[in-house]
């Protein structure tokens, strides 16, 4: 299992995680403004389990969080995916994204989110999908808007409150 493409959009490509991914990968997960709304960011080792935990996740389920590639550089920017998450007591299908600070802005986490809803809807047979997100993160919040999903309740996940986004499939 190497760097397997799943996805590919006008600018960007998601890509199977390698281990080789981490040192790029901590220019996000180990940002502490980036990951303001996580418990906090990542040490290097923390960054190898997460690649470690997606790669499980593809063997396991078919599907985990992907690497975020820009076509033109060729440079890992973050990470894209779609992640099964029990809220509530049910199996949810969530798409995550994690995009490098400094390219914020650019509409990298909306591109990558929507080709990976329509991945989860086409190729997943997922009904809906979710975005788990604080309230306080508003960039997150237009990412999700921006893709058509809508808050339909607050849920205390992991010792915070949570807005669950969802879309239905169309």
């Amino acid at each position: 299992m190497g760097e397997t493409l799943v996805l590919e959009t006008e600018r960007l490509q998601l890509r199977y995680f390698v281990p080789e991914d981490a040192v790029a990968l901590e220019a996000v997960l180990g940002d502490p403004l980036a990951m303001e709304w996580y418990t906090a960011p990542f040490n290097r080792e923390g960054v190898a389990t997460w690649i470690k935990r997606n790669r499980e996740r593809y063997e396991r389920e078919g599907h985990g969080l992907w690497a975020m590639i820009l076509k033109a550089s060729r440079e890992l920017i973050g990470d894209c995916g779609c992640v099964m998450q029990e809220v509530d007591g049910k199996q949810e299908m969530e798409i995550a994204y994690h995009v490098r600070r400094d390219l914020w802005g650019h509409g990298y986490a909306p591109e990558a989110a929507r080709a990976c809803m329509d991945y989860a809807f086409k190729k997943l047979g997922a009904k809906r999908v979710i975005s788990m997100i604080r309230p306080g993160n508003r960039n997150s919040i237009r990412v999700a808007e921006k893709n058509g999903l809508t808050c339909e309740k607050v849920v205390f996940w992991y010792g915070y409150d949570h807005c669950i986004y969802a879309k239905q499939k169309s």
